[in-house]
Order: C-alpha cells, then structure tokens, then sequence
C-alpha cells in the first residue's frame, strides 16, 4: 500500500500530538508490558476516557464532556509513592487531588464533580508521580 505525502505528514503529525500529550515533562514514555493486576477496570458505557496503564507522569486530552451530568476523574496507581492529579476544563482547574501509592497494593482516588463544574466540550487530565516508576490508571465517566 502506498502513502502519499500529505496523509503520511497527518499521521506523523496525530502521532507526535498524541504522544506529547502521554509524554512526561517533554519526554515521551514508553507504554509499560500489560500486567495482570488491573489497576481500574474499562469503566463500561459511561466512560469518556480510560487509561489502562501508564508508568511516571503523564496524562490525557479528551472532549465529549457533557455539563448536564456529573464527572467522576478516578486514579489508582501503585509503585510506593504519591501522584497529584489536576483536571482543567475550558475555563480553568476544576479537581486538584493526591492519590496516595503504595508499594504492595492499589490506591485508589475518586473525585466526584457536580453537573455544570466541567464545561462541555474538551478538558484535560495532568498525572505527576513522585517516582518514574509509580504505575497508574485513571477514568473518567459521566453516569447518568
């Protein structure tokens, strides 16, 4: 099969977009071997996003948010550690929270965020880990 020009330029271009926006600090990371001890499980029909698994900092751009449900931003991560998660919508921060990790087991931090606090249309979902090797996950969900 052959490229052209302009489609090959747009998936360089979509891929290096996608990989600034997972990359920490500037560096891009590289996406851990899967593991069989799922930190947050697929969060089904009312998920907007789902990050499986990623090792150190990073984080996420999505849309689809809708200002007329809850939002609920889930992280879990472990590793022995902390991560302070930030949440920004279109007109500023709207969840700031730490997630505790331990070593020898998951933790877990929900917030929950009434209708109307994420505006609709895109947001943004920063993870800053204590440790580069601190493993999380997180969602986002809008349950009706």
């Amino acid at each position: 099969m052959r490229v052209g020009r302009i489609p090959a330029l747009a998936l360089a271009l979509a891929l290096a977009l996608a990989l600034a926006v997972v990359g920490a600090a500037g560096a891009v990371a590289a996406p851990t071997a899967a593991s069989d001890d799922t930190l947050l499980p697929h969060p089904g029909p009312e998920g907007l996003v789902w990050v499986p698994e990623w090792t150190g900092g990073g984080g996420v751009a999505s849309g689809g948010a809708w200002d007329e449900l809850p939002t609920v931003l889930t992280v879990a991560c472990r590793g022995g550690g902390s991560a302070a998660v930030s949440m920004d919508s279109q007109q500023g921060r709207v969840a700031d929270f730490s997630v505790d990790c331990p070593a020898d087991r998951v933790g877990v931090g929900p917030v929950t965020m009434d209708p109307g606090v994420v505006e609709p249309g895109s947001f943004t979902i920063g993870v800053d880990a204590s440790k580069d090797t601190i493993r999380w996950s997180l969602t986002v969900t809008q349950p009706e």
